[in-house]
């Protein structure tokens, strides 16, 4: 590499943010971060406690010499593993180099292929958590098939987002620090809204002037470019509920589901009581993925386990279906966690003459650079161990599109 070094290169890395184009990232700094500058394996594990709720309140009895004996405390605690460990790798032979430096570009270019890099691991962690939360949500509300947030002829184009707060709150969620991650299309549709481009109403105008969507109902709101359309299982046509499900139920038995099939983690499940005309109620969430006959007498039937207890209750023989659905995404920041590591290395060190940890603006990630020497040819590689995990479904809510 000449006189230059990783140092020196990273003032390059962050003028090339400015000029390599990126996707928009909105689950990253929406969740827990959890980066150390500790190295890691794949199959590492993070830990977190978690507390029970209370059990039952205790009578105050006066009078007492002594103190009494508290019911136990349930504290439990979970984990999750650093799953990936991944690298972009930037070869680049003394030609091309010597024509680099000639032209006065090597610094420029090489900056550039870093950010280019930054940009493949951290759409890669945005696709993680996306699939994470989307999997794990605890209900689901609003119209499939549609674009959300559209402003109709009685609406104000946000009642979705205060629908799913509704929920969450009645599921004892904290709106200290919510957000709702939509996909570009749904951000478009808030962007139109004539209300909120008002700066009398919204009480700023940097939506209409920078685009920057402003908070609604206490709710920040992002966008991700790595949203994709849920596609349901085999099964997504129609069945019967075989037997009534109150509120709270974490399952449901289906039975003549059509044609047997499968269900998949992640499928919205839609009964006919949960959409009662000129109502939007609360959907299940499907947990695992599920074949027909797993459950049941029958061969067709089968137990759908829901990550969150259901709002609504069902009735026998009502339909039931399973939704294909572009979602946007309404949770709280310790509903779900990113865990990141820089990728581990021998004790003794390996072969790498240089290495520096980056942190990169657009994500606010921290990704470790090292560069490699060979024979008339040198290698950056910029690298990442990481592991995404949802804590608390009840705290994830999918507004359907």
């Amino acid at each position: 590499m000449g006189d230059l070094t990783l140092t020196n290169l990273a003032e390059d890395i962050y003028v090339a943010a400015d000029t390599v184009g990126r996707e928009v990232v909105g689950f990253i700094p929406s969740v827990t971060m959890n980066a150390t500058s500790v190295q890691a394996s794949v199959g590492d594990t993070v830990k977190a406690a978690v507390t029970a709720e209370a059990t039952a309140l205790v009578d105050i009895a006066g009078g007492l010499m002594s103190v009494p004996e508290a019911p136990a405390t349930g504290i439990s605690s979970d984990s999750f593993q650093l799953t990936n460990s991944k690298a972009v790798q930037i070869p680049l032979g003394a030609e091309q180099e010597l024509q680099l430096q000639n032209a006065g570009q090597y610094a420029t270019v090489y900056g550039d292929l870093i950010q280019q890099a930054m940009r493949k691991l951290t759409n890669a962690m945005e696709a993680d958590l996306f699939t994470e939360i989307k999997n794990n949500a605890g209900a689901a509300s609003g119209v499939q098939g549609t674009s959300p947030f559209a402003v109709g002829s009685n609406e104000s184009g946000v009642e979705e987002i205060l629908k799913a707060r509704e929920i969450l709150v009645d599921a004892g969620t904290p709106m200290d620090d919510v957000s709702c991650v939509m996909n570009t299309t749904a951000g478009a549709n808030i962007r139109s809204n004539l209300k909120l481009l008002d700066a009398s109403f919204a009480g700023n105008a940097t939506l209409r002037e920078q685009g920057t969507l402003i908070p609604i109902a206490g709710i920040s709101l992002r966008e991700s470019g790595q949203i994709s359309k849920h596609v349901a299982g085999t099964a997504a046509a129609t069945g019967l509920i075989k037997a009534v499900d109150n509120v709270g139920s974490t399952s449901i038995l289906i039975d003549s589901l059509d044609n047997g099939g499968t269900i998949k983690a992640g499928d919205v499940v839609e009964a006919g009581s949960q959409e009662a005309a000129g109502t939007k109620k609360a959907f299940g969430v499907v947990s695992a993925d599920l074949t027909a006959g797993s459950g049941g007498s029958g061969a067709n039937e089968l137990t759908a386990t829901l990550n969150s207890g259901l709002v609504t209750a069902t009735v026998n023989d009502e339909e039931v279906r399973f939704l294909d659905y572009t979602g946007n995404f309404v949770f709280h920041r310790r509903a779900a966690e990113l865990a990141m590591r820089a990728p581990a290395a021998p004790a003794g060190g390996d072969a790498a003459t240089d290495a520096i940890v980056v942190q990169d603006p657009h994500s606010g990630l921290v990704f470790e650079v090292r560069v490699y020497k060979g024979y008339r040819k040198s290698m950056i590689e910029v690298a990442a161990t990481w592991g995404v995990k949802a804590w608390k479904s009840d705290f994830i809510h999918t507004i359907l599109g």
